[in-house]
């Protein structure tokens, strides 16, 4: 299997995965993406040295994952494809913040491990949640949810519309690169000269088709507005959930819980 097509089986699994029924399914999706607004505002305004406090936060992926059933190493390999980002962002900051800043018996961690550290777990908390919600909502129940929360009509449908594009982009990508593995011997025809060419037949491609679908949209009706058949309807559960999780992100952004676990462990032994 190709790269690309690795990459289309990874979002189709998604959109398979969201069809499921599930508690964490049944979840209104305003009550998800607000969950997941405050959980992504506490997470991203730690200090750079701030990565313990950062710890009570993978409850959430966890308990999430858990509940709906999605499997871990499925999390994994999705997060694993993104990582190098994550990882490159700071691979410099061990090189320019050399300062010790802890100490764990004769380890000294300078302040740019540190900092790394904090980003890399800062990316793996922030990208797990958002799998984790599109996995269990789907992105046409993340648009709807945010235009009921609020977002102007055309930016959700520009969303969706994007979304979709991408699997227009990706279906083309694979038929013209399947036509030129089967059309090349050796290392014919695979120079750059051969890519640049591809690019603007893809671009042509990809326009053309786009072209096509919303011709057949508008043949079936399309205003403009995407419309789907579930009505979006606030219940208890959901109310408990956006603000036991909210109360939840509040305590742990306030309140370092790993330090007071801490102390309150070496009270006990000592």
């Amino acid at each position: 299997m190709s790269a690309i097509e690795s990459g289309m089986y990874q979002l189709g699994w998604l959109d398979q995965f969201s069809r499921g029924d599930t508690p964490l399914h049944r979840i209104d999706p305003r009550a998800k993406v607000l969950a997941t607004f405050v959980f992504l505002v506490c997470v991203v305004s730690f200090d750079q040295y701030d990565l313990l406090a950062l710890a009570p936060f993978a409850l959430f992926p966890i308990a999430l994952a858990s509940q709906s059933g999605m499997p871990g190493r499925e999390l994994w390999k999705r997060l694993a494809a993104v990582a190098p980002f994550a990882v490159l962002v700071g691979a410099l900051n061990p090189f320019f913040d050399t300062e010790a800043v802890v100490q764990i018996g004769s380890v000294v961690i300078s302040g740019g491990v540190l900092s790394w550290m904090t980003i890399i777990a800062r990316f793996l908390l922030t990208t797990s949640v958002a799998l984790i919600l599109i996995a269990t909502t789907g992105m046409a129940g993340v648009c709807a949810g945010l235009e009921k929360l609020g977002l102007p009509d055309v930016l959700s449908t520009q969303l969706l519309l994007l979304y979709r594009y991408l699997f227009v982009l990706a279906e083309e990508i694979m038929r013209m690169a399947r036509a030129r593995s089967l059309r090349s011997f050796g290392s014919k025809g695979m120079g750059p000269t051969v890519y640049a060419s591809m690019l603007g037949h893809l671009l042509i491609r990809t326009v053309a088709r786009a072209q096509r679908v919303y011709n057949a949209m508008s043949c079936r009706g399309f205003d403009g507005r995407v419309r789907t058949m579930r009505v979006l309807k606030m219940r208890r559960a959901d109310w408990v959930f956006l603000a036991g999780w909210s109360a939840a992100f509040v305590v742990f952004r306030t309140v370092n819980i790993s330090v007071l676990l801490g102390n309150l462990i070496t009270g006990v032994l000592s």
